[in-house]
């Protein structure tokens, strides 16, 4: 009875909890007239915070609990408390020692929070140390140096009493120059869990791990036939590197009896990974990427890891369903990608990993949802969201936390996971302290809520999506003691949600108002969805022209995806970015199948053939192209006949195909014409080309040349016809009787100019042609008359 007296605010029986009871109240008697007589009308809430306040310096030395083993004591252990003291005051510390303190037990989950919360030392609520034989004496501590400390302590001396949680204290006490007297100067509280033997009911309780990532891979493939994937950096390659984050998680949860919740796009980048791959530098530069040997390894792991453990696949890129669901909806299209996201995502698993993941869960952020998230979540073809308790809140006053599952109707249940479990390890766990504090709470908790009812439960754990490496080596420790302790017992999430619900717990989903304005702020706004639905609609004008659309719709198909993640919260900016690069991109591609520009193009005449080049530096095939050609004015210059025409249009890929187009000029003068390409359903493709027919038909004073020639002519021709029907009267004359027997009778029609010559010679004296003496010198024709006809049809014009 002596040594237990030196370890006051425990309860090893009823009768020493009543004396020690009965102690404090007599030693606190003149506290409590000092405090009536200052304040004798203050409320009773007023007086239970007076009392509760701090001591005044009690926060001068700050305490760092490093570590605490056993993280849950039992009988015949020895508990050892390690850390460090750091003076933060200006004053040296003098005859200083590190104590233990333990509180009562606390008997509510909210008791566990205020504790935690609570800062300085408070007298009479942190309890008396636990005897000097088991503190550590310090001669001074100089300010701002840490000094660091061990204690242990027998669990048998602690005598710890009934099952349940116990705050523990670990104070410095010590003295300065300006305050000369022995006081608590600093205090750091944790949680001893307690239950030696199995509990009657055990908690059965699932705890998700989430292997989930940013968004690394770009829409961007290479022209080869593997098409090599480009990545915007190589950041992944960090996070699978050992000691990387995602490393941590896979090593940290193969040894764990969890549920493996897995985003098929870190699959995706992952085995993309193994093989040849580009990342993206300045400008349009790549270089290449030299961790395929780590990417085979991290998978290979992974599938062994996964091997006999529940999988839940999140559709392709974890799509951010409250994003959809209050800014996207109302964008014609937005709902089919979470679709074409659900359906992928059970093939890329199977593919990577080889094993059959289950797909019918829905994960909002933080589990906040509803009714339009609910909507949303379940219209893919998910029947079970994974909400939180701080959104789904109980509404029948429960004085226990009940089952996660909960039928909200349409055949969809709700899976509850526990908020107060799901976020113990978040925020900054590097340090060791904070660590091990988030784990003794964990577990506090934990039993607690065992503790609450002797009904058994199931119990989800839904922890931050993305957790860094601290953060999960804090998970592992706790989980690891957890599923090693005497009331919990672990689960899967498909039994979880299969589990009886409790006819007790709250199933109305609260309203859109209720959703927590931070993480509204947070959400991708309407702009976004129509950017993507834009997206979407020049893909869908691009696919149909392609000889092999698979090249183009899969990796643009999972950039979409893509641009709808949940990790692009807290990142606006480089969500826009994204989707920017995306867009050009693909009007990237869609350019290399365009017109050639044409300069102004003459007509010589009257009709003509007008060729328009379509070139395709696409590395594949195009068709289903149709070219038109239009006049603007169809009175000038018509094409076959009409005001436009059309031909379908085949390119192979890295040619280019000239379509030749008949037209007819029926006017002088210039006409705009415009080629464009069309898609065989009517929508445009490309920019169209524009330009000018020059039309030149035969002028009028050109028309007045050639009659003027042609009337010379028909001068000359009367003027021989006369002076030829004289020569024949005239030897008629000389010879009436006709009897001159070198007389020949001369044909009808016009004569021969050279004979007219000749007998004009005669006529006039002068030698005949005959008679000339032939020249060696004189020319003979190099050519044949020059035909008057007029020129052909089908003039090509090469512009």
């Amino acid at each position: 009875m002596a040594e237990a007296a030196d370890f006051q605010g425990t309860c090893p029986s009823p009768a020493r909890r009543w004396l020690r009871r009965t102690g404090a109240l007599l030693a606190g008697a003149p506290l409590l007239v000092g405090l009536l007589q200052l304040s004798a009308t203050a409320p009773a809430g007023a007086a239970e915070q007076t009392s509760a306040k701090a001591a005044p310096g009690s926060q001068t030395v700050s305490v760092s609990v490093d570590s605490l083993s056993p993280s849950i004591p039992t009988d015949g252990d020895t508990l050892t408390v390690s850390g460090t003291v750091t003076n933060n005051g200006k004053q040296t510390v003098t005859d200083a020692h590190v104590g233990l303190r333990l509180g009562q037990a606390v008997n509510t989950r909210s008791a566990i929070d205020t504790v935690a919360n609570r800062t300085g030392y408070v007298q009479g609520v942190d309890g008396s140390e636990i005897g000097d034989k088991y503190t550590e004496k310090f001669a001074k501590l100089t300010p701002g140096v840490a000094e660091p400390f061990t204690l242990s302590v027998p669990v048998d001396k602690l005598d710890l009493g009934d099952d349940g949680v116990y705050p523990l204290g670990v104070s410095l006490s010590g003295q300065t120059s300006a305050q000369p007297w022995e006081q608590v100067l600093g205090i750091q509280r944790t949680f001893l869990p307690w239950q030696p033997d199995e509990a009657d009911t055990k908690t059965k309780t699932t705890y998700l791990w989430p292997l989930i990532s940013g968004v690394h891979m770009t829409a961007q493939t290479g022209s080869n036939e593997q098409q090599t994937p480009v990545f915007l950096n190589d950041d992944l390659a960090k996070e699978i590197s050992p000691g990387g984050r995602l490393d941590e998680m896979l090593s940290l949860g193969k040894g764990l009896d969890v549920t493996w919740v897995i985003d098929p796009d870190l699959l995706a980048s992952v085995d993309a990974m193994t093989s040849s791959y580009k990342i993206q530098g300045a400008g349009d530069t790549t270089t290449t990427g030299t961790h395929q040997a780590i990417a085979k390894a991290w998978l290979a792991e992974l599938q062994s890891a996964v091997a006999d453990k529940e999988v839940v696949a999140l559709p392709f890129a974890d799509p951010d369903l409250a994003s959809l669901a209050h800014n996207g909806t109302s964008v014609t299209g937005s709902l089919s990608h979470l679709k074409d996201a659900t359906d992928v995502a059970a093939s890329t698993v199977e593919t990577v990993l080889h094993v059959t993941p289950t797909t019918d869960f829905a994960w909002p952020v933080n589990g906040a949802v509803d009714p339009s998230i609910i909507k949303v979540a379940t219209s893919a073809g998910a029947d079970k969201v994974i909400a939180r308790s701080d959104s789904l809140q109980e509404t029948g006053g429960l004085s226990y936390t009940p089952s996660a599952a909960r039928p909200i109707g349409g055949g969809t249940t709700a899976v509850v996971a526990d908020s107060r479990l799901s976020t113990a390890f978040e925020g900054d766990l590097t340090r060791a302290g904070a660590a091990t504090l988030a784990e003794q709470r964990f577990l506090a908790q934990s039993l607690t809520l065992d503790l609450q009812t002797d009904k058994q439960r199931s119990i989800v754990v839904a922890p931050q999506r993305m957790p860094t490496a601290s953060q999960a080596q804090a998970m592992a420790e706790a989980l690891t003691t957890l599923q090693g302790s005497t009331w919990s017992e672990s689960q899967d999430l498909t039994a979880a949600a299969k589990a009886k619900p409790d006819p007790s717990a709250t199933t109305r989903i609260p309203s859109s108002s209720s959703y927590p304005s931070s993480l509204r702020r947070q959400e991708l706004p309407k702009s976004a969805f129509e950017q993507i639905a834009a997206t979407q609609d020049k893909l869908d004008n691009f696919r149909v022209i392609l000889t092999d659309e698979s090249r183009v719709v899969t990796p643009f198909g999972r950039a979409m995806n893509r641009e709808m993640s949940t990790s692009w919260r807290g990142q606006a900016g480089e969500a826009t970015n994204f989707r920017q690069s995306v867009l050009d991109y693909l009007d990237d591609l869609t350019n290399q199948v365009k017109l050639i520009d044409k300069s102004e193009t003459k007509l010589s005449g009257r009709s003509a053939t007008i060729p328009v080049t379509v070139q395709n530096n696409l590395v594949q095939g195009v068709d289903h192209l149709i070219l038109r050609l239009t006049s603007t004015n169809p009175t000038r210059l018509k094409i076959k006949g009409r005001a436009y025409t059309e031909q379908q249009v085949t390119v192979n890929g890295g040619h280019s195909q000239s379509v030749k187009f008949t037209t007819s000029a029926n006017a002088n003068g210039k006409v705009g014409v415009t080629a464009q390409l069309y898609t065989e359903d009517g929508q445009e493709y490309g920019q169209a080309v524009n330009f000018d027919v020059k039309v030149t038909e035969v002028t009028a004073t050109v028309m007045l040349v050639i009659g003027g020639g042609v009337l010379l002519l028909v001068l000359a021709g009367f003027r021989m016809y006369t002076h030829r029907k004289r020569a024949v009267a005239r030897q008629a004359e000389e010879d009436p009787d006709g009897s001159d027997d070198d007389a020949t009778e001369e044909p009808d029609g016009p004569e021969n100019p050279e004979s007219t010559q000749d007998r004009l010679k005669e006529e006039s004296g002068a030698p005949s042609r005959a008679d000339d003496p032939e020249q060696p010198s004189d020319p003979t024709p190099d050519t044949a008359p020059e035909s008057a006809d007029p020129s052909g049809t089908g003039e090509r014009v090469d512009r």
